[in-house]
């Protein structure tokens, strides 16, 4: 009986889902793009979940699409078919889910491995891992937000060098460009990775998700519209304060920060 491609591993609030093929370097086949579309819809559902972080097995974070399975032709092995698939993958499995989604890049994050890495809220990176965009190597175009978000992350004219070129990417280079949040020793990602979504899960529950949704919301207005947007939001939450408690937990705070 063959390994699932998926594997979570649930240590309330916090998920870890592994991408399980390591000898194809966790390349996306038809069966894993839907299974992590599957997965993390159920752990949306999940009400003791919060906080996902996604991973890769063996020595890869992901190698990109499965180009065998695309080289033989089939049902939904278009470039259209993909690019599609691809994007609602990327939407149902993290952009909808409530709570941060963490990448912990263990490997080579190439092409749609690199993609899936930015589709997340925060990416951390081991040493010795690197980050590739081979798309104009190979002969095709992003279809997954990739010439979008890398951008929005690095700069217009480092994102150019990186697309261009494709020329790998280090953990320490992707994390002086603004692209990963973390450099850490290998045998530290997860942890390090589990730590910050425990600190993340310990803020207020329905706060931090609806912090994360405003971040997202205004991050794609204009400054000017983003500003209205968020003082909006702010007024229609502040119907429903408690004073007493955010003193409770304004002080809570201040003592946390006290014994750090």
């Amino acid at each position: 009986m063959s390994e699932p491609v998926l594997l979570v591993e649930r240590d309330a609030p916090i998920a870890v889902v592994t991408l399980n093929r390591p000898e194809q370097m966790n390349a996306l086949n038809a069966e894993l793009r839907i299974a992590i579309g599957d997965t993390m819809a159920a752990l949306e559902a999940d009400p003791e979940i919060r906080a996902v972080i996604v991973t890769g097995a063996g020595r890869a974070f992901c190698a990109g699409m499965d180009l065998k399975e695309i080289g033989g032709g089939g049902e939904g092995q278009t470039g259209y078919e993909l690019s599609v698939a691809g994007q609602d993958a990327m939407r149902a499995g993290f952009e909808n889910f409530s709570g941060p989604v963490i990448a912990a890049v263990n490997g080579a994050a190439a092409t749609a491995g690199f993609e899936l890495a930015l589709a997340c809220d925060l990416i951390f990176v081991a040493k010795g891992a690197k980050f590739l965009d081979t798309h104009a190597r190979v002969g095709i175009v992003p279809g997954w937000g990739l010439s979008q978000r890398l951008p929005r992350l690095v700069g217009i004219n480092r994102a150019k060098e990186i697309s261009l070129s494709g020329n790998a990417v280090s953990a320490e280079l992707a994390y002086e460009w603004g692209l990963a949040n973390r450099v850490c020793e290998p045998d530290r990602l997860l942890d390090e990775a589990c730590a910050l979504a425990r600190d993340i899960c310990s803020c207020v529950p329905g706060v931090m998700e609806q912090v994360k949704s405003m971040i997202d919301t205004g991050y794609s207005m204009h400054f000017d519209e983003a500003m209205r947007y968020e003082l909006a939001v702010g007024i229609e939450s502040s119907k429903q304060i408690d004073s007493a408690e955010i003193g409770r937990r304004r002080e809570a705070v201040m003592e946390r920060g006290r014994k750090q």
